[in-house]
């Protein structure tokens, strides 16, 4: 068990939600910190769980985790999880790769949007090779229109 030697309770810094927000959508210069082989919860299958880290740019030393449900009673889930693998193999320069260590620790591109089933998350919309990136850019705000017109009218 452990245990320390100090007051926790005179460290009262607040928890900094924002390191949890998702990322704008955008590109980002990214790698595979870690990797592992998980059990699904149902027990029906395996993925693979992907730790990527940002190393560039605003957003640098962000985590995002992937799963991809490479053994999967779901065809479509396999077939999807099983080619997004490959994007990433061939992002990081790897084609072919039959394990996830050889994935670690190379710079690549990885496309992220907001997930439309849950806002407070990001989706993984692609993989590319490092160098191909564009920058994140906030939604446009509308745009006022200052003629007392409406756009449509002339």
């Amino acid at each position: 068990m452990p245990a320390w030697d100090f007051d926790a309770t005179s460290y009262d810094e607040p928890v900094t939600k924002s390191s949890f927000d998702p990322l704008p959508p955008g590109d980002y210069t990214a790698i595979v910190a870690e990797s592992d082989m998980k059990d699904t919860k149902a027990g029906t299958g395996k993925y693979i769980e992907l730790s990527i880290h940002i190393v560039e740019g605003q957003y640098e030393g962000r985590r995002l985790w992937e799963r991809l449900n490479v053994y999967n009673p779901s065809e479509q889930a396999e077939r999807i999880a099983r080619s997004q693998l490959n994007n990433l193999s061939n992002a990081v320069g790897k084609p072919g790769a039959t394990d996830t260590e050889s994935l670690h620790d190379i710079p690549f591109i990885i496309s992220l949007d907001i997930d439309r089933r849950d806002p407070t998350r990001n989706k993984v919309m692609g993989y590319s090779p490092a160098g191909k990136a564009r920058a994140a850019v906030p939604k446009a705000a509308p745009v006022a229109v200052t003629s007392g017109k409406k756009a449509w009218e002339k």
